[in-house]
């Protein structure tokens, strides 16, 4: 085959982009990219960075962009972070509705063949619902787990009915080998003719019913490590900080032996469980019910929100150091 000057000119000048763009983006790049994690059903983004000895490792519990960006701090910060989604991926649960617990622990024993990771210092963390969740994975696996970090918790299990998208028919949103987790059943959120939710008022009706709530307390007294929670006193989504009060006054009543810490932001609201380093001006966000979009408050300030998050930041690097 001929080959032509001008053909090996332009192969030459495709050869020196390419290597250019490769030499630019190593000296560019100042974070650490992910290893896809693509085995026994995990749909998980790996960030570690070489290192001499096994790290304590958080898995960030929901993925995303959320887990992303701490997943991949942490690791800038000598730790190891997991980034885990768990529903709306190929091949994962389209809704997050009885979501097995066994597909954390799979994702947990993962981790503990990985020689970056100490086996002693593993981390489960999450915001609001994911929050939730993180709780109830430690409460269940403390043999794994050895400690959380949930930002805007909750202290209940809640039926998957509280989202609107989900499915109409009651069930649990977790379960563990065809059981389910124990949770406060909840009627749909309903609109009315105005445009916004109260969606405060939606969730304490629900922990209003105090014998249903007992019954579906996340055993946090289970937890075999430290609890860090963060919330704001102004939070209009959801009461987390009622509710972090309610996680702190079980592990009180149980004489829980580790390292406990309610953190609690005045003038801040939902918002501190998003990244720490975006400033949001939107104070709203919106839910569609029966095809019809409605806004709800999330509560706090820019400027509480912002603090809040500077300062929880700060002090979940602490807590992982001291572990």
């Amino acid at each position: 085959m001929n080959i032509n000057k001008k053909s090996l000119i332009a192969i030459a000048a495709i050869i020196v982009l390419i290597g250019s763009y490769l030499i630019a983006d190593s000296i560019l790049f100042d974070g650490i990219k992910p290893i896809k994690i693509r085995e026994n059903g995990l749909h998980a983004n790996y960030y570690v960075q070489k290192q001499s000895q096994p790290s304590a490792t958080v898995i960030l519990v929901g993925g995303g962009v959320w887990g992303d960006y701490w997943a991949q701090h942490l690791a800038k910060s000598g730790f190891v972070g997991l980034s885990l989604p768990y529903y709306r991926e190929e091949g994962l649960p389209p809704l997050p509705e009885e979501i097995d617990l066994a597909y954390f622990e799979t994702a947990i024993k993962w981790l503990n063949q990985q020689p970056e990771v100490n086996n002693h210092k593993i981390i489960v963390m999450g915001a609001s619902r994911n929050a939730e969740l993180a709780l109830v994975i430690a409460s269940k696996f403390p043999d794994l787990v050895h400690g959380v970090v949930a930002y805007s918790p909750s202290s209940v299990s809640w039926s998957n009915t509280v989202l609107p998208f989900n499915s109409d028919t009651l069930k649990p949103s977790w379960q563990y080998n065809g059981q389910p987790i124990p949770y406060l059943a909840m009627e749909k959120i309903k609109g009315d003719n105005s445009q916004t939710l109260e969606t405060l008022a939606y969730w304490k009706s629900g922990l209003a019913r105090t014998q249903d709530a007992l019954k579906a307390s996340i055993p946090v007294e289970q937890i075999n490590g430290p609890i860090l929670l963060f919330s704001g006193t102004d939070d209009q989504v959801w009461p987390s900080s009622f509710m972090a009060n309610q996680i702190e006054k079980r592990l009180d009543n149980h004489l829980f032996s580790h390292e406990f810490q309610n953190i609690q932001y005045e003038n801040a609201g939902h918002l501190i469980s998003r990244n720490p380093e975006t400033i949001s001006e939107t104070r709203t966000g919106n839910m569609t019910i029966n095809g019809k979009n409605y806004e709800f408050e999330f509560g706090g300030t820019v400027e509480g929100d912002q603090k809040a998050k500077s300062d929880a930041k700060n002090k979940l690097m602490e807590f992982l150091r001291g572990l």
